[in-house]
């Protein structure tokens, strides 16, 4: 690994561990994502006072994180793609691209983010936007190597939007396994990977991945077992996690982080981190 991009990864990881806070789906267009986003600002205040190790974010809002003085605030992970897979409606045309088709990852280097993350869809009947995310992909990792960036890629394995609308995620092992073995050999640093339907198949995914992997949170669910599945998942060796509805939707977002951070950077169990939540 480059020195520049020790760096950046070091700002990311705290001994070894990471919790990024999505707060970047306005950048999906669809309305469901934005409750609780409504005030940007003010999510960003209560997110820095919480003290996760990222915030995850697109360009136009990153202004709010870095412009803040504080030197110890959350490292920026940097969105710089968008797709319109999201919505409850299958579109007629589905895409992905990067929001800068020239300088990929100049906007990231100007805020100085410490990576920059890029979705891998593959969705059922949907080959052009597979290879729209490879092509951007392919682009994007070329500026991060010669700048220093690390990569984070977000391989998406999702169901067909007629069994379950919104594309969720497809939690087959069979087919998360593949895909996040596709986004090591195109050079990820960090892979960002939904849960496997059982738990204790991800290690399959951590051996794919031979990079950190961090889990994907995806829709909001019952928060004890959402940490109750998380340590489950560290356990089978995750780095940490990709959360963001599950904490900005839910009504102590604070104490939320919290328990996370014990899950991942105490090895605290369910159970343990419930405590800490229901004492935050």
């Amino acid at each position: 690994m480059r020195v520049s991009t020790k760096a950046r990864m070091n700002r990311l990881f705290t001994n070894g561990g990471c919790l990024d806070v999505a707060i970047d789906h306005g950048v999906c267009n669809e309305p469901s994502f934005l409750v609780g986003l409504e005030d940007m600002a003010g999510v960003v205040d209560a997110l820095i006072g919480a003290r996760p190790d990222a915030i995850q974010m697109a360009y136009g809002q990153a202004d709010l994180l870095q412009s803040r003085p504080e030197k110890d605030k959350p490292a920026l992970v940097m969105r710089i793609d968008m797709g319109n897979p999201y919505n409850a409606q299958r579109h007629r045309v589905m895409w992905s691209m990067l929001q800068n088709r020239d300088e990929p990852i100049g906007g990231a280097l100007e805020m100085d983010a410490a990576c920059v993350v890029v979705n891998l869809f593959m969705l059922p009947d949907e080959p052009e936007l597979f290879r729209q995310c490879v092509d951007n992909i392919s682009r994007v990792r070329a500026d991060c190597h010669k700048y220093g960036m690390p990569l984070m890629i977000e391989p998406l394995a999702m169901l067909s939007n007629e069994v379950r609308g919104g594309y969720q995620v497809d939690g087959d092992v069979e087919k998360i396994v593949p895909l996040v073995r596709l986004a090591a050999e195109m050079g990820a640093d960090i892979i960002k990977a939904d849960p496997t339907d059982n738990p204790e198949d991800f290690h399959r995914v951590i051996e794919a991945a031979r990079v950190p992997v961090l889990v994907r949170g995806g829709g909001k669910e019952d928060l004890k077992a959402v940490l109750e599945k998380s340590a489950r998942l560290m356990h089978q060796g995750a780095k940490g996690m990709v959360y963001g509805r599950n904490i900005y939707q839910h009504t102590n977002p604070r104490a939320v982080v919290a328990a996370l951070m014990a899950i991942i950077h105490d090895g605290a169990d369910g159970e343990a981190a419930w405590e800490v939540y229901n004492n935050g």
